[in-house]
């Protein structure tokens, strides 16, 4: 796997606990944290919680593919990916109004992407 594609990984896995990580078990949650937000190794994880390598491996392995069932099912990331490309849209087509109607399209952008 390329560097790139193991930083898009490590990005869309973050998301997905972002939105679904209550989901998963407590050992889940924090062998993804460890994995992904902390970038520890398999040998590391092991070893602090004194486990074999295989064993942290498959946690995040079932993590990964609960994570990814969850998203089949809901599409919350999808969805998500879908507003932002959207609001900037959006917000290109306001800075072309007038500038009262500008101010008011910015003060609204500005709500909906609080709300995410």
């Amino acid at each position: 796997m390329t560097e790139e594609n193991v930083l898009e990984k490590t990005n869309r896995m973050n998301l997905l606990v972002d939105f679904y990580g209550k989901l998963l078990t407590e050992k889940q949650q924090t062998f993804l944290r460890y994995y992904f937000y902390d970038d520890y190794s398999l040998g590391e994880i092991a070893a602090e919680f004194q486990i074999s390598r295989q064993a942290v491996y498959e946690h995040i392995k079932r993590a990964e593919t609960a994570l990814e069932d969850y998203e089949l099912k809901l599409q919350l990331l999808a969805k998500h990916e879908q507003r932002q490309q959207l609001l900037q849209q959006l917000a290109a087509v306001a800075e072309q109004l007038p500038p009262r109607q500008r101010q008011v399209a910015r003060s609204v952008l500005g709500h909906l992407h609080s709300l995410d």
